[in-house]
């Protein structure tokens, strides 16, 4: 049976029912007292929001299609990536978002720019059909990564602190001391996407996936493109958590193998 070349269109009335569901939520939330509906409420308003924004706006630049109207696309994507990424752990040291930013924007690009030019071979390498998609893919998960391995990475040298201190104390490098919280916290940052890895076309169907073979595409096609963008992935947040967790060990350790702990603040204090 030939595969159909079109999408079939949700009208508004569809988008409607579609948003019933989140219903279900709100009554298992009502249900056991959990009062998450306010919250659920405004991230299916924001949901809504964003999403009709962000196609209007790739509407317009996939229009335009030039390397000016992508850039600040990419930089808000960035920054609201980095922002996020730093809000989420509970504690931060003073340039810990430029860091992120820094980080997430060199490993993020470095592996989109590397599939769009190298490994399908768009022409040119930033057209946004490919660059946008690939990127946020890349980003969002790159973005958990470094969360994750900031926020292990820093509860683990205020927790340990103490044996870290007494390490130096005793002779040890700086390295020395800080090179099993600098393993754990990337091993941390890691675990989503190997978890995901583990069981993608078993448990779940990835979104990249499901949308081309919706579209049409050749479900052949579409396995060859997400078995790329799961090794994107994961080169993007280990590459990440690897980065940001170096950037933050060269922070809070001097030159003289002293922990700087006092430059790690808890949120709140």
């Amino acid at each position: 049976m030939p595969v159909e070349n079109s999408v079939i269109d949700l009208s508004p009335g569809d988008v409607m029912i579609a948003a019933g569901l989140v219903l279900i939520s709100g009554g298992i939330s009502v249900a056991l007292k959990l009062k998450m509906e306010k919250k659920l409420a405004l991230a299916s308003f924001r949901t809504v929001a964003q999403l009709l924004l962000i196609g209007f706006v790739l509407q317009k630049v996939f229009e335009i299609s030039t390397l000016p109207a992508l850039i600040p696309v990419v930089l808000f994507m960035l920054l609201t990536a980095a922002h996020t990424a730093v809000g989420r752990p509970a504690r931060t040291y003073s340039g810990l978002g430029p860091l992120a930013f820094g980080t997430m924007a060199v490993t993020s690009l470095a592996v989109t720019v590397t599939a769009t030019g190298l490994i399908i071979g768009v022409d040119p390498w930033f057209r946004p059909a490919y660059l946008i998609p690939l990127l946020g893919m890349v980003l969002g998960n790159t973005m958990n990564g470094v969360s994750l391995a900031t926020d292990h990475f820093l509860e683990t040298l205020s927790e340990r602190r103490h044996e870290v201190e007494m390490e130096l104390a005793m002779g040890a490098t700086r390295w020395e001391a800080a090179r099993r919280p600098i393993s754990d916290s990337v091993r941390r940052g890691m675990i989503p996407i190997i978890n995901s890895m583990m069981v993608v076309g078993v448990v779940s169907l990835p979104g990249m996936m499901t949308g081309q073979i919706l579209a049409g595409t050749n479900p052949a096609v579409a396995v060859k493109y997400q078995i790329m963008i799961m090794f994107m992935i994961a080169a993007g947040a280990s590459m990440g958590s690897m980065g940001m967790v170096l950037l933050s060990y060269r922070r809070l350790f001097n030159a003289r193998h002293q922990l700087l702990f006092g430059r790690i603040k808890v949120k709140g204090k």
